[in-house]
């Protein structure tokens, strides 16, 4: 995800320019995958993000955030309250804990960006209830995805999705578009009006990722100058989709090849 960029041109893609997106797509939704079954108590962030690093080696790409404005993983690990970026480190997972691992990869140039929740065993019903909506919202978002269509359409389906269930959307971070850039024009609103913003063409590739907090939307980021937590401590939630406008739709380039959807995991997604 990213902070409001200023704007710049909104790049239109050819068939071929598609066929490099679902490749990296892939990698990254297969290495979201292969985590899943190391997701557990005892382990600590650190070790989740190594073995997602070494996992994008071995297939021959590398991670997009290594080395991005400094930063030093290959993904962000969000733990319950954390609404974003997450710095893996030595804090060992929890009974009932949930958490977000968003990752990107560079696949033969281009980016394929991703993220999925976790929970840690048993979690509670609140928390649970939080990721079922926010994977909803998300696709509700993607669902609002069509040319002639605008950014508006797909931020006005999120934002309705969350807050008939009482849940918050976080504002200070928001999807982008991404082909051979890891975050380029047009910013993903995950609010807004049906209609406003910039209208969606067939050949542009974006994110659409909303953050939901269960209680207020406020955030705040920490000294560290990454981690963005919830204000007032609350849950927060996060999923990730990297897709393409069609000439009737979209194409979701992100789907979990174990058609795995939100959690608790299973073959049957």
């Amino acid at each position: 995800m990213t902070r409001l960029a200023v704007h710049r041109s909104i790049k239109l893609h050819t068939a071929e320019d598609f066929a490099g997106m679902r490749a990296a797509g892939r990698l990254a939704a297969s290495t979201l995958d292969m985590i899943t079954d190391h997701v557990g108590a005892g382990i600590a962030t650190a070790e989740l993000d190594r073995l997602c690093h070494e996992y994008i080696l071995d297939h021959g790409a590398k991670p997009a955030s290594l080395g991005y404005r400094g930063y030093a993983h290959a993904t962000c690990i969000s733990l319950n309250h954390v609404v974003c970026h997450g710095i893996p480190g030595e804090r060992r997972l929890a009974e009932g804990d949930i958490l977000n691992i968003d990752l990107a990869v560079i696949l033969d140039g281009w980016h394929g960006d991703s993220s999925r929740m976790y929970g840690v065993g048993k979690i509670g019903l609140r928390a649970q209830r939080l990721i079922d909506v926010t994977y909803e919202a998300m696709m509700r978002g993607i669902g609002a995805i069509r040319p002639g269509g605008t950014v508006g359409d797909i931020g006005f389906a999120i934002q309705r999705c969350v807050e008939a269930e009482r849940f918050t959307v976080v504002r200070d971070f928001c999807g982008h578009g991404l082909g051979r850039v890891y975050h380029d024009a047009p910013n993903i609103l995950n609010y807004g009006r049906a209609g406003e913003g910039p209208e969606l063409l067939p050949g542009m590739f974006l994110t659409v990722e909303p953050m939901v907090n269960a209680g207020r939307p406020d955030v705040k980021v920490l000294s560290d100058g990454w981690t963005a937590v919830s204000r007032d401590r609350s849950l927060s939630a996060q999923f990730e989709h990297s897709v393409g406008v069609t000439e009737t739709g979209c194409e979701i380039f992100t789907l979990s090849p174990a058609r795995f959807t939100r959690p608790p995991y299973s073959s049957a997604g």
